[in-house]
């Protein structure tokens, strides 16, 4: 429902427009955009991972201090598991569905398909350092929903979920691919799997990501091993 609500909506703005297009998207550009947001929200995983924060909360992640693998280690390890079966069950049925109803985008580009496939592994390891580390805010506030519910927030606007980024200004749209983590999250992958740009800044934009994979997983390690100097077990 919420793919075809806003595949529509994006087809009027580029139809109000002079030349069919809206923020540099043709129409078949949009419409894959829209439908590549809809399966990747699932599989980058924005929303909805708490697991870290409740076992703060219950002092159950004093077991996984004692396991040999790190938990930001074994934490994304499993959230790469994730990501695998849900690119089987989240990802295609929603192209297949858009694909059916909507003129959609083919790549034109041999290089699109592998880059676009690891710029959707990087979003995934953008998106679960994002996640760790609100998460992570259990350790020192015990009770971390309102840092979860300020970063489901972000995350829907500023990741390029509900409008393409490049919509809006060209410096606003700039600030946001360097200055945050959130456009490598979702924006980038759909930008280089509709062709937005040329292959230069399309390749680009995938060293961006890898840049926000490298600072954020270092510093989830940080704040773990901050975290690990001041825990006290829940109960004692």
């Amino acid at each position: 429902m919420f793919g075809f609500l806003r595949c529509y909506v994006v087809l009027a703005v580029a139809a109000a427009g002079t030349d069919n297009t809206a923020g540099g998207y043709d129409a078949a550009q949009l419409a894959t955009y829209v439908w590549v947001g809809q399966g990747l929200l699932s599989v980058v995983g924005l929303w909805g991972w708490t697991e870290l924060a409740d076992r703060i909360r219950t002092g159950e992640v004093a077991a996984d201090l004692l396991r040999p693998v790190p938990p930001v280690v074994s934490y994304l390890a499993a959230d790469l598991g994730r990501f695998g079966f849900a690119m089987l069950t989240r990802f295609v049925p929603p192209m297949v569905a858009g694909a059916i109803f909507f003129p959609l985008h083919a790549p034109q580009r041999a290089a699109t398909i592998p880059l676009g496939v690891l710029s959707i592994v990087l979003a995934t390891v953008v998106s679960f350092a994002g996640r760790f580390l609100t998460n992570a805010t259990a350790y020192w506030l015990h009770d971390a929903r309102g840092p979860i519910i300020l970063w489901t927030l972000a995350s829907g606007v500023l990741a390029g979920l509900y409008f393409p980024l490049r919509l809006l200004p060209d410096w606003v749209a700039v600030v946001l691919y360097v200055g945050t983590p959130f456009p490598s999250m979702l924006q980038t992958p759909a930008d280089v799997l509709v062709e937005r740009d040329g292959s230069l800044l399309q390749a680009g934009l995938v060293v961006v990501q890898v840049a926000w994979a490298v600072v954020l997983l270092a510093a989830c390690r940080l704040v773990q091993r901050a975290a690990e100097r001041k825990l006290v077990v829940q109960g004692g």
